[in-house]
């Protein structure tokens, strides 16, 4: 069906979801032109966008930009969604690029189009030929719920079918946008930047080290020493994610290098972010336009659609991209890191005037049908077919949003209360009501914790500077602790810095290597990992000489979240096996029938020893391990619901429950065992799938909000804190630091669980053993670097 015509296209009302300017992003500029070009292609079409921000204030968007979500919030996605489906809309236009939606490999965007009711059309801006299991996931998952699938080049057609399996029928090619540009002599615009009779090679975009610049650099001086009138204009600003955590070092390494291969009188550095019409401007200045780029699975590259579009002569490293786009004599192709190639065809193409000229024709005339008005009439006649396969095709027949169907929504993350409880030595132990208590100082068991927190919170927060602030306080609090003479981690410290001791609990010690393991798993910065690897190493072994059942858990459960970044780490390996033995041997000359428990009492953090024997026995390839724990994480289940209204009534700590008495404790009930049974839950759900322990965790979650013996709230909306649990009395009005890492650990954990589901139990740098050959445990090799 082709609904063109002389009079133009249908009228349509559509929303476009992705980033949008002023945001400095190659899919802001996308969004912004995409819209703008489809508001134009038919007499009454009604556009506007939803866009992500990835800092809380946003930015000063135009009036095309109708709803703004938080992209490390879930529940705004939520309300995107409901937002979309009450504005009468024809399509919904996703434009995906992993980076710039929240949760794992941006999997939150698919919680929003699961809920939508109106056609989808996704435009793909990367499509990878080997992506993590996770990665697949999301864009199987998009793929899904997209009526159809646009991509800018036959490779990633050709890859989406090959690794995805997306049928043909749904994948349609649409080349990526340019503006109408004319095409000039690179003379014209040489004055306005005062290169006037100089020879210009050009490079733009938002400057990162995977753009191979040095490369370009390096093949300067001797580009210069044949071609004197040379100029090298690197246009734009860094890009604001390396600019946030890196600051401008990539740049001054550049300008660095520059003045080391005397070539810094022939380069110009614009570190700014232009407009289009001064883009093309630089454009036309350029004789030859150079993309060095360092990573072959670039599917896409705006930069190279706009220098093609005005008719540069290019030379360009072969990602797919430009494979594609640069054959058939429309640009010159040099291998990845090759500054001696790159110097060879730029100097072949300025000696061949007779060449680069056709070149320039060539590339030219082949873009003519990718500027923006016959891209946005290929995207309406797509908005007509999938029109016209959904009146004749229904996806979705009606479907009332009931509860049941629903996703429970969570409460926002709030880090007001740890911030309230943290000063410039780390996170207090005690609060008078919200007031910090300083008598009593602090201990390695919460800034371990907190440790986790704030990491786990960093991946949940739009502006997480100060969360990361927060997270090296923590880590500097942790490695002071740590004694080097007796290889043990001291615990409590007072208010003025005095050590209480010179060891601390064996507990203690195994959470702060929990803290540490699982800072290696989740950190992103470099130099954190450093500090929290160097540690994790000094304190591990010192558990071998542990007696507490539950240090082996604390301690086994960081080691396997260290292990899925270091698989390959033999003696962490060595270590995890001999613990899991010791807790697996410990459970099976205790439990019996009626009493499943490693020891004739249950006090706290009990889940945590299902939790490790899980762990331990699937990556061990111990089937009765794994039986192990799921039976004393059942009985623990059975022994914490109430009977009347099914409700978790965690065993209290005035008396906890004996083997003899087998009558619990009522109270006080205490929110790290809420905690720790949605930890171990979340767990057993990844291995088995089995949703009863999906419905565990939601119970336990429950028990925070009023759902528990009193009815009465433990987490406080209005501080971010929570309370230190429950007495006969009522709720324990304190909110000390364990109770409110609690609650914050809970709430992470169950914001985890509004994730795609990415082969649950897998996402680890090392193979289960139950799914490993002989030789492949024998290849095994240490992976640290």
């Amino acid at each position: 069906m082709n609904p063109s015509g002389e009079s133009g296209l249908f009228p349509n009302r559509i929303a476009f979801i992705g980033n949008f300017l002023p945001r400095r992003c190659g899919i802001a500029t996308f969004t912004t032109d995409l819209l703008r070009a489809v508001s134009e292609a038919a007499p009454g079409n009604n556009c506007f966008a939803v866009v992500m921000n990835d800092t809380p204030k946003g930015y000063r968007y135009p009036s095309e930009v109708r709803f703004e979500v938080n992209q490390k919030n879930i529940n705004d996605y939520h309300l995107a969604a409901d937002f979309l489906n009450m504005s009468q809309l024809d399509f919904v236009c996703l434009q995906h690029e992993y980076g710039i939606f929240g949760g794992n490999d941006g999997g939150y965007i698919v919680e929003l189009l699961r809920n939508l009711r109106m056609p989808v059309v996704t435009t793909l801006h990367t499509v990878l030929r080997e992506p993590t299991p996770g990665q697949k996931d999301v864009l199987e998952k998009i793929a899904e719920y997209s009526d159809r699938l646009v991509v800018m080049s036959r490779t990633a057609e050709k890859i989406l079918g090959e690794t995805y399996s997306v049928p043909p029928e749904k994948i349609v090619m649409i080349p990526h946008g340019i503006p109408d540009m004319p095409f000039v002599d690179p003379n014209y615009y040489k004055d306005q930047f005062g290169v006037e009779g100089k020879t210009v090679l050009l490079t733009f975009g938002l400057i990162s080290p995977g753009k191979g610049v040095e490369y370009m650099i390096e093949a300067l001086p001797r580009i210069v020493k044949e071609r004197p009138d040379i100029v090298y204009i690197l246009l734009g600003a860094t890009h604001p994610h390396i600019l946030r955590e890196q600051g401008e070092s990539y740049r001054h390494s550049l300008q660095r290098l520059a003045v080391d291969r005397g070539v810094d009188k022939h380069i110009i550095f614009h570190n700014r972010f232009v407009e289009l019409e001064e883009l093309c401007e630089f454009l036309g200045a350029a004789d030859i336009y150079v993309t060095p780029y360092l990573g072959r699975e670039q599917i896409v590259s705006g930069t190279l659609a706009y220098s093609l579009g005005v008719g540069k002569a290019l030379v360009s490293t072969p990602y797919w991209y430009a494979e594609e786009l640069l054959d058939e004599g429309r640009g010159r192709i040099v291998p990845f890191r090759d500054s001696d190639a790159i110097a060879e065809q730029v100097l072949d193409l300025l000696g061949n005037d007779i060449e680069r000229h056709a070149m320039r024709k060539r590339a030219y005339t082949f873009c003519r049908g990718m500027i923006w008005k016959e891209v946005a009439r290929k995207y309406m006649e797509v908005f007509a077919e999938v029109r016209e396969e959904r009146e004749t095709r229904p996806r979705f027949g009606i479907s009332l949003m009931t509860l049941e169907k629903t996703s429970p929504e969570l409460p926002q993350i709030k880090l007001d209360h740890l911030f309230r409880m943290t000063d410039d030595t780390g996170m207090l132990q005690h609060a008078k009501y919200v007031v910090p208590d300083r008598v009593h100082g602090y201990c390695t068991d919460d800034n371990a914790r907190a440790l986790i927190a704030s990491l786990m919170g960093m991946n949940l927060a739009s502006d997480n500077g100060e969360v990361f602030d927060l997270a090296c306080r923590y880590m500097s609090f942790l490695y002071q602790a740590f004694n080097e003479e007796t290889e043990r981690f001291r615990n409590f410290m007072s208010y003025d810095r005095r050590w209480a001791e010179d060891t601390g609990s064996e507990d203690s010690h195994a959470r702060a290597v929990w803290g540490l393991g699982m800072t290696v798993g989740l950190s992103e910065n470099k130099e954190l990992t450093r500090v929290a690897l160097g540690l994790f190493e000094k304190a591990l072994p010192a558990l071998l000489s542990m007696t507490s059942p539950r240090a082996w858990a604390f301690g086994l459960v960081g080691i396997h979240a260290y292990l899925r970044r270091f698989g390959g780490d033999s003696e962490v390996r060595r270590i995890r096996e001999e613990l899991a033995s010791r807790l697996f041997t410990a459970y099976r000359e205790n439990a019996s029938e009626d009493w499943p428990w490693i020891e004739n009492i249950v006090t706290y953090a009990n889940a945590k020893i299902p939790h490790a024997l899980l762990l331990s026995g699937q990556w061990l390839g111990r089937d009765e391990m794994v039986d192990a724990g799921l039976r004393s994480l059942e009985w623990l289940v059975k022994t914490q619901t109430c009977r009347d209204n099914g409700h978790f009534a965690p065993i209290g700590n005035r008396g906890w429950l004996t083997r003899e008495g087998c009558v619990k404790a009522r109270f006080d009930q205490q929110p790290i065992e809420a905690m720790n049974m949605i930890e171990a839950s979340i767990e057993a759900w990844n291995m088995t799938g089995d949703g009863k322990w999906l419905d565990t965790a939601g119970m336990c979650f429950n028990w925070f909000l009023g759902r528990n013996d009193l009815n009465t709230p433990i987490y406080d909306y209005t501080t971010g804190g929570c309370r230190d649990g429950l007495t006969p009395d009522g709720a324990n009005d304190n909110q000390g630091a364990e109770s409110t890492l609690a609650w914050l650990l809970s709430l992470m954990f169950m914001h985890s669980l509004q994730q795609p589901v990415v082969q649950r139990g897998k996402q680890h740098s090392e193979t289960p053993a139950a799914d490993m050959s002989p030789d492949e445990k024998e290849e095994e090799v240490l992976c640290i670097a």
